[in-house]
């Protein structure tokens, strides 16, 4: 009995282990890789799969990419082949030769980290595979097609139907606070009582959501401050001496940090649900909430104005308006604004309520923007319309006073070129 007892110990050990913290097999990967695709068992199958993970966090950079670029080369399509099952459906559409068109169009990478995602803890361990990818893969082509893959499977295992959304606060456990500090990217956490000071007074809240396979990573998460009025300083509204309010004698909700977690999740979009759902709990809860905004920075300003070989204004009204002049007029690729933070809140159907001058004293404020803040105004009833107008035509929607302004600015430019 002893024996069989530590056999079985054994095997649950292997099968149900954190990938990475097990002893990889000394067989070549390629060569694991390759079984787990001809696997037909489940057991033999996550035993491959968690070998596979092991070899993987066991490798050094060079190791990491040596492993992607195998994915991409040699687990890739066959032209030849797709064209071939292209050709037999195109002359005889049938179940079966859908069937075969299908399989040869689909890399075998694919369903391999379909089969690796199978072993308990590995969603997190693919996510930081396609973090490593994205910092290493450079302007390799191959790679960049590997990474398509990935959001491919990732836009499914990470849609909104399988998020879970959770408030964070002074008494969530310790080890996700330590997240919230080191995952903050907007307004840096210095201290655990900067912490307290977002997490713990009766008008602050914070929420993140989180996946079933990843209950102890925050995905991203959105910081809350509830005011009498629609601010117009991050200071100010983070200020130590501050007067807590009564979350009931307030109209607004400030979304004032939005900070995404997972580097390995890049483009696969949450901020809209979550500010989205995050308003509607709000205004379930506080009855006189009438206004949901941001207080968000500009991070490209300085960068465009430099690039357009323009100085950034000295005086606040003049800052003030060059900076709604580029939110409403500053083009990028495919004629969207070509502010990141712009992009974000006008295509979820916000419009841009407000522009403020010395609104972020910081360091990183005064060099992303000489301290000039935006309220970007989510209007409940109008966010479909607005978000609508937004994709199809490029529209942007503003206030009149920001309107104002980027005439003036767009002037002043026009003036100093």
């Amino acid at each position: 009995m002893t024996i069989l007892a530590d056999l079985l110990s054994t095997m649950f050990e292997r099968r149900y282990r954190t990938p990475g913290q097990g002893r990889a097999s000394g067989r070549p990967v390629e060569a694991l890789m390759a079984d787990l695709l001809g696997s037909a068992g489940e057991t033999s199958e996550l035993a491959l799969a968690q070998d596979i993970l092991g070899h993987y966090a066991g490798l050094d950079d060079a190791g990491k990419l040596a492993f992607l670029r195998h994915l991409a080369h040699d687990m890739n399509i066959d032209p030849e082949t797709v064209r071939s099952a292209l050709d037999a459906y195109e002359q005889a559409p049938s179940k079966l030769s859908y069937r075969a068109f299908m399989g040869a169009a689909e890399p075998q990478r694919q369903e391999l980290i379909r089969r690796l995602n199978r072993v308990p803890g590995a969603t997190g361990a693919l996510v930081r595979m396609r973090a490593d990818l994205l910092r290493l893969a450079g302007d390799d082509p191959e790679l960049a097609a590997l990474d398509l893959d990935f959001r491919h499977l990732f836009a499914s295992w990470f849609n909104r139907g399988f998020l879970v959304l959770r408030p964070i606060n002074w008494e969530s456990p310790a080890h996700i606070l330590e997240k919230i500090i080191a995952y903050e990217a907007v307004h840096a956490i210095h201290s655990w009582d900067d912490l307290r000071r977002r997490l713990q007074p009766q008008d602050r809240r914070c929420f993140a959501f989180f996946h079933p396979a990843m209950p102890d990573e925050p995905l991203i998460f959105v910081e809350v401050a509830l005011t009498k009025g629609i601010p117009g300083s991050i200071q100010a509204l983070l200020a130590e001496d501050r007067a807590t309010l009564n979350p009931e004698a307030c109209d607004t909700a400030v979304f004032y940090s939005i900070s995404n977690c997972q580097a390995g999740l890049a483009s696969i979009s949450f901020g809209n649900s979550l500010i989205k759902q995050v308003a509607a709990d709000l205004a379930s809860e506080l009855k006189g909430l009438k206004s949901f905004v941001t207080l968000s920075p500009i991070p490209l300003l300085t960068k465009w104005a430099k690039g357009e070989g323009i100085e950034l204004p000295q005086e606040p009204e003049a800052r003030r308006a060059l900076a709604a002049h580029y939110l409403l007029n500053a083009k990028g690729r495919g004629d969207a604004p070509f502010d990141p933070v712009a992009r974000f809140h006008l295509g979820n159907g916000a419009l841009v309520h407000a522009v403020h001058a010395d609104a972020d004293a910081s360091d990183n404020g005064q060099a992303q923007s000489g301290g000039v803040m935006v309220n970007y105004l989510y209007d409940l009833a109008q966010v479909a319309v607005n978000h609508e107008n937004f994709a199809t035509k490029r529209k942007i929607v503003a206030s009149s006073e920001v309107t104002s302004l980027a005439k003036t600015g767009a002037n002043a430019t026009t003036a100093e070129r």
